[in-house]
């Protein structure tokens, strides 16, 4: 029987998602915990890998297993055996060919800044920060050149072992939530067929510098046309990024939100 989970969890005290010697990574929590509950070793796939710091709103993982449970005793049991910051959501019977990577149309990331004079306290390791204010319409005008299909080899780690750098970008959207003071919370929802690693976090770095009035919008698509990674701003800190999750054809059923998209200010699109 194939399963799949949908996991939230708080990325602060992990090295990422992927199991790692030191097994202080959310796979490794997670696996164990299933070991704990079926009595059994399963391994499992994620549909998209974070990194040091990174959340998850909602992760999605698929294993095999010969264990005949309830769909909501896989729930309750595997949360029993994890940390309190990461939990199942929702158990899901799925088809042998369903693949919680590769059956993906796309994914989504989200990214949180506070921009404030004063630095982040009860948000620390939730939200970036950046000392000065940001400006809604450059940061939209940047954002459409972004848009479509493109080669972001200026947006990727050296460390990144994608195949190609060639990604399609299908949407960008830019809020503003809080006051009109000065200081407020930016929300930047990204969705696209895949991402390369640190993407995000180097685009992020780009936004920061046109948001705070320091490079124009155009800069944005020199950036990208240089395809040259030291033509971009330093990456971005990790902790206000959310891996929102992927986006799966209905026929398989996949539960579509979690409670934790609600936790976020601004409103999902």
């Amino acid at each position: 029987m194939r399963l799949a989970l949908g996991l939230s969890y708080l990325g602060c005290a992990y090295e990422g998602w992927q199991s790692q010697a030191s097994g202080l990574t959310v796979q490794d929590h997670l696996e164990k915990a299933l070991l704990e509950f079926a009595g059994h070793k399963i391994g499992t796939l994620c549909a998209g890998r974070t990194d040091s710091g990174v959340h998850g709103l909602r992760q999605v993982v698929h294993f095999d297993t010969h264990i005949e449970r309830d769909l909501n005793s896989w729930v309750r049991g595997t949360n029993a055996y994890l940390p309190t910051d990461i939990a199942v959501q929702w158990a899901h019977a799925v088809p042998s060919d369903f693949h919680a990577r590769g059956s993906a149309l796309s994914r989504r990331y989200t990214y949180l800044v506070l921009a404030s004079p004063v630095r982040p306290s009860l948000e620390a390791g939730r939200v970036g920060w950046v000392y000065r204010p940001l400006q809604l319409a450059p940061l939209q005008a940047a954002a459409q050149h972004l848009l479509g299909e493109h080669d972001f080899t200026s947006f990727r780690a050296s460390s990144c072992q994608a195949l190609s750098p060639v990604k399609n970008i299908l949407r960008i959207d830019i809020q503003r939530v809080g006051r009109q003071d000065g200081s407020a919370y930016w929300r930047f929802d990204f969705e696209a067929n895949a991402f390369l690693h640190h993407m995000i976090r180097n685009l992020m770095g780009c936004f920061v510098a046109i948001g705070q009035g320091l490079q124009e919008p155009d800069w944005m698509l020199a950036v990208l046309n240089a395809r040259d990674r030291k033509a971009a701003a330093p990456t971005f800190s990790p902790d206000g990024l959310y891996f929102a999750g992927p986006v799966y054809d209905p026929q398989w059923a996949i539960p579509a939100f979690t409670p934790s998209y609600d936790w976020l200010p601004g409103q999902s699109p």
